[in-house]
């Protein structure tokens, strides 16, 4: 069964066997599938390290700049309508009159139970600044070190080096670390997802992972390590951008913010829709047909790479309706555009619930009481949400002033 599964007709190009991939000389070491055994462990000393670095100095540097690290209200302790949140967290009209009846509470009581327990769910906008911290130092890190260990390879100028000479392709020690390092770090990201800030994109990041993943294994496995590290550098160069704006948002500095989110947008399309296709994939596709030969795993690993490049036209697509919502709406409703890929899955602010449960109890109350209760009702109702409207601070994101907000 494995010498089945490990065929060098399937893997490997015409004329060339695995043992053309050992390293027996210890000054020309070759890639071993072996070497992937330490990247778990690996995995778990980086998410270590994320951890006390946000523990210890980006909660320092958030508490810094003000960002607050609210401990939610917890809401009543309500079996039925915990179950019923666990099916739908924003219950229709009819589910809330249900709901009244099987808890004998009234349907604002719900409303207001079911938008407590919404909030217990939100994360703290200091919770979401650490990660964000913590993104954009390890993306900037390893890109500036990408860089470092990329600047005099032959293959960073000239592509076809990826595949000339194959598979005699040996590794400094700089390129080994550089892969493990990225291994190590996307596997944290596929496990620790499930525990971050929730995004709207959660499914294509995590299909996104998981094809880097399996990029990372297939080419370390094959010696594909030359084009394996043009795409590594290709996406580092975008990531922290995006991170950094984040972290300004957060901090209150939306100046700083919508430059970052430029430079993001304008570094996105030029490395993952120009370089990345017309380099990366060209030399995959074409060049190495041309030097190597065509063989079936080579069809697995261009099929990966197209997987990355379209995710990329869609989160691109989402970039794009962003900075249109920027540029061409009002000030008002620049207030709610938010960065698509750092959101909760619910992007509802505490102002917008507000005005949502004062329009289904202002429906409430007209179809359960005569015009002049419900004047009066409603009448308190308005008076009520403006004294909290005036409590507000115009900026939700940071407790400081700051002038370049």
């Amino acid at each position: 069964m494995a010498s089945t599964f490990w065929s060098e007709w399937f893997w490997l190009p015409e004329g060339v066997t695995w043992d053309d991939l050992k390293s027996e000389e210890s000054d020309k070491y070759q890639p071993q599938v072996k070497d992937l055994s330490i990247v778990l462990y690996l995995a778990i000393f980086v998410f270590l390290i994320r951890k006390i670095l946000e523990r210890f100095l980006f909660t320092k540097i958030g508490e810094y700049f003000c960002i607050r690290d609210r401990v939610p209200k917890k809401a009543p302790k309500n079996n039925i309508c915990e179950e019923s949140y666990k099916i739908r967290k924003f219950p229709k009209e009819d589910a809330l009159l249900q709901l009244s009846k099987q808890t004998d509470l009234s349907v604002r009581q719900i409303e207001r139970w079911f938008r407590v327990r919404r909030n217990q769910d939100r994360p703290s906008m200091m919770c979401r600044f650490t990660e964000a911290a913590w993104r954009f130092t390890f993306y900037f890190s390893i890109f500036m070190y990408g860089l470092w260990v990329l600047w005099d390879k032959e293959w960073f100028a000239d592509s076809t080096y990826c595949w000339k000479g194959y598979p005699y392709h040996y590794l400094s020690s700089g390129i080994y670390w550089y892969y493990q390092i990225e291994m190590s770090f996307y596997w944290s990201l596929l496990f620790s997802q499930f525990f971050d800030v929730k995004r709207k994109d959660f499914w294509e990041m995590f299909f996104h992972h998981l094809a880097t993943i399996f990029l990372l294994t297939f080419s370390w496995s094959l010696n594909f390590t030359r084009v394996g590290t043009l795409v590594l550098v290709i996406h580092d160069a975008v990531d922290f951008w995006l991170e950094i704006a984040k972290c300004a948002k957060y901090a209150g500095f939306q100046k700083l913010c919508d430059a970052g989110f430029a430079i993001m947008g304008i570094v996105w399309f030029v490395t993952r829709l120009v370089i990345y296709p017309f380099k990366v994939l060209k030399t995959s596709w074409f060049e190495c047909k041309e030097i190597v030969g065509i063989y079936p795993s080579l069809y697995v690993f261009n099929a990966m790479l197209l997987v990355l490049l379209i995710l990329h036209v869609y989160w691109f697509k989402l970039i794009v309706i962003v900075a249109y919502r920027a540029i061409f709406k009002s000030h008002e409703d620049n207030q709610e555009i938010t960065d698509i890929r750092s959101s909760t899955e619910e992007e509802v602010s505490e102002e917008a619930e507000a005005d949502s449960n004062n329009t289904a109890s202002s429906n409430h109350i007209a179809n359960h009481y005569d015009g002049k209760k419900a004047s009066k009702l409603l009448s308190r109702n308005t008076t009520s949400k403006a004294s909290v409207d005036d409590c507000l601070p115009t900026d939700q994101s940071s407790a400081c002033n700051h002038t370049d907000k």
